[in-house]
């Protein structure tokens, strides 16, 4: 296996799904409250090939920017579409829509909505099941309470469980540094935990995957957010996109790769736009 060829077939996925989704948002097509995941793509995309090298289908608790976590790890694309169109014919009968995508055939648990409650919940889960566990979360999530608390407990019972830290930067518009002195790498080793400071590169986080699965990890992933908050629209600060370093890194298969998905992806929203 190609390893970097097949995280950017998935990021690539995700990519051209969420660029064309922030369209629709912007042309009014997407009516309920929509959060892209343009610019993160390869960490879920990473986790998902690495998990499949380790034949492991582990527990994934997300939170709202999902979208990248449902797609990487195989969850079929015209039930999101249809999700996000508020159709019952959704992947959760259009409840969801956008911030609490669930599916039990790829072992995915939808948000609640409470921010960060996906990390106790998900160390709940692992430490009932014992089944590996991926726990999806962002800067501003892991200053919650009840995510360090979890934390704690993870690491006491030795679970097997990945935290991902998303580090964006951002809560909302808000700059970590505005909001705290204190990083979660630290936190997290203070609770006798691995953790480390990786960039969003699929080398860096393949080179961490030794510890995957056999106890509590933690890795805060340098990443950009390429548009704001919720909905369709770029940020205006000027950022490096991973997609971009990747495709020139791997050359023309990932030209060819791109450019069939996003025909894949463009026929497949027409589709289901066709049948409103």
């Amino acid at each position: 296996m190609n390893y970097r060829l097949e995280v950017f077939k998935k990021a690539s996925m995700c990519r051209n799904f969420e660029l064309l989704t922030s369209n629709y948002i912007n042309e009014g097509k997407i009516y309920v409250p929509t959060y892209v995941s343009t610019g993160q793509e390869f960490i879920s995309s990473s986790l998902s090939v690495i998990s499949k090298i380790k034949k492991i289908k582990p527990f994934l608790f997300g939170q709202h920017r999902c979208h990248s976590i449902y797609l990487a790890f195989g969850g079929k694309i015209n039930l999101l579409i249809d999700e996000l169109l508020g159709r019952d014919s959704g992947v959760n009968n259009g409840f969801s829509g956008s911030a609490s995508i669930g599916n039990s055939k790829i072992n995915m648990f939808g948000h609640d909505g409470l921010m960060g409650s996906n990390g106790p919940i998900g160390v709940g889960a692992c430490f009932a099941s014992k089944k590996p566990t991926i726990i999806f979360l962002g800067d501003a999530a892991v200053e919650e309470d009840y995510v360090l608390g979890a934390m704690g407990w993870a690491s006491k019972k030795k679970l097997p469980l990945i935290f991902i830290v998303e580090d964006n930067n951002f809560s909302i518009g808000t700059k970590k540094a505005i909001r705290r002195n204190w990083e979660i790498k630290d936190v997290a080793r203070s609770f006798k935990i691995k953790a480390f400071d990786i960039k969003d590169c699929p080398v860096a986080i393949k080179s961490k995957s030794k510890y995957f699965f056999k106890q509590p990890v933690l890795l805060n992933i340098f990443t950009n957010r390429l548009n704001e908050h919720r909905g369709g629209e770029a940020l205006r600060e000027n950022k490096s996109d991973r997609y971009l370093i990747e495709m020139k890194k791997i050359g023309k298969k990932a030209i060819i790769i791109d450019q069939k998905l996003k025909k894949f992806i463009k026929d497949s929203w027409q589709k289901r736009l066709e049948k409103q």
